[in-house]
């Protein structure tokens, strides 16, 4: 083979490898550029959609804060109704007590005649009624003399010197407190020893 025929078959060789080179350099943009077009198609959808995922997002916190609302709203309104149910009797309580004083200053009185007698067993059916329906409503009278001084359930008018109780316990009651399931709806009036 002469020297001009390799030559030739050379440069159609490189020719052609140059051609394929430009193909697949040309093909390469061309997929490049289909790319492009492709992202720029998905790019809007690819939006929307992740808009519609913050909105979902968004849209379950909401419902998950509203649910934790409204437990606490439904925990509020139980535990109130069973307070209210609880301290129902209170301003009848509050408003016989006064009532009970004085049933119980008349009964210290001595009857002299028939008639008194009978007027006081009257007095102390009452009194024992009246007393009953506020013990079955959990209105109960203070155990206070020999007791510490508690200012949360006491109210100390005096204080005095007496042997044989210890400082700061209760001698004397006044007028006796009250309490409604624990909860105190009058303080006893007491005198403390110093």
């Amino acid at each position: 083979m002469s020297q001009e025929k390799r030559d030739d078959l050379h440069e159609e060789e490189v020719q052609e490898a140059s051609e394929t080179e430009n193909n697949a350099s040309s093909e390469a943009e061309d997929i490049e550029e289909a790319e492009e077009e492709n992202a720029e198609e998905v790019s809007p959808e690819a939006e929307e959609i992740e808009q519609l995922k913050a909105e979902l997002e968004e849209a379950q916190n909401r419902n998950i804060r509203l649910q934790a609302d409204y437990d606490n709203f439904r925990r509020r309104t139980k535990k109130e109704k069973e307070e209210a149910a609880k301290f129902k009797s209170q301003k009848l309580a509050e408003s016989l007590l006064p009532a009970i004083d004085n049933f119980e200053r008349a009964l210290t009185i001595e009857p002299e005649t028939e008639e008194a007698k009978n007027l006081l067993q009257g007095m102390k059916m009452v009194y024992n009624q009246i007393s009953e329906a506020l013990q079955s409503e959990q209105v109960k009278a203070m155990d206070t003399v020999g007791q510490p001084f508690d200012p949360h359930m006491h109210q100390a008018v005096m204080q005095v010197e007496e042997e044989g109780y210890e400082s700061n316990v209760i001698v004397e009651e006044l007028q006796k407190g009250y309490t409604l399931n624990d909860k105190v709806i009058r303080p006893a009036m007491v005198k403390v020893n110093a």
